[in-house]
């Protein structure tokens, strides 16, 4: 199954962003991205890929551990930016970002343990994609518009292992749909 580690924003920081995107979607161009849908909207702190069903029970015994050595910790989403030259327009994030990047570390590490080829490691730039775009594409207005957000702070409380079901329909727009596998607490341990 295809595999990624993430963070998940609660509902009433996702409705804040929705709201924002909304006045996104009204700037000239909007319809010429695709733009993800709110059970899309995620950190991802790292990638597995497909991963062997043999190997998820070890993968998320290193992840647990990872989660309970990790405090919990304040984030917020704030201003935006993109990747490939309009290739993806993102939500950025602010507050405990040093403890994000921990975590997104530790996760990556976790699946090396865990025998999970992971590639070369990069380093982590936290944010939440909000729409894409097969070639290059003007988001310059889009960033710009971004860049006064700033969301509700929330707490950080748990890490989630999430399915990542691409489309197989064939129908134009439609959407990967991410399923929770697992989620664990943040400083379980004590």
């Amino acid at each position: 199954m295809r595999l990624f580690a993430a963070v998940l924003p609660p509902t009433d920081v996702t409705d804040e962003l929705a709201a924002k995107i909304a006045e996104l979607k009204k700037l000239p161009g909007a319809a010429d991205l695709r733009w993800t849908g709110r059970p899309g909207w995620h950190f991802t702190l790292a990638f597995y890929g497909e991963v062997d069903d043999e190997a998820v029970p070890d993968l998320s015994t290193r992840l647990e551990r990872v989660a309970h050595r990790t405090a919990p910790f304040p984030l917020s989403l704030q201003g935006g930016g993109q990747f490939g030259h309009g290739r993806a327009l993102w939500a950025g994030a602010h507050g405990d970002l040093d403890t994000l990047r921990l975590l997104a570390d530790r996760s990556e590490a976790a699946a090396r343990k865990a025998g999970l080829p992971m590639g070369e490691h990069r380093r982590y730039k936290p944010h939440l994609t909000v729409a894409r775009s097969r070639d290059a594409f003007p988001v310059r207005p889009y960033v710009d518009a971004l860049a006064p957000f700033t969301g509700t702070t929330w707490t950080v409380q748990d890490l989630a292992l999430v399915r990542s079901n691409l489309p197989k329909s064939g129908v134009p727009g439609e959407q990967p749909r991410y399923t929770p596998v697992a989620r664990w607490p943040l400083g379980a341990a004590g």
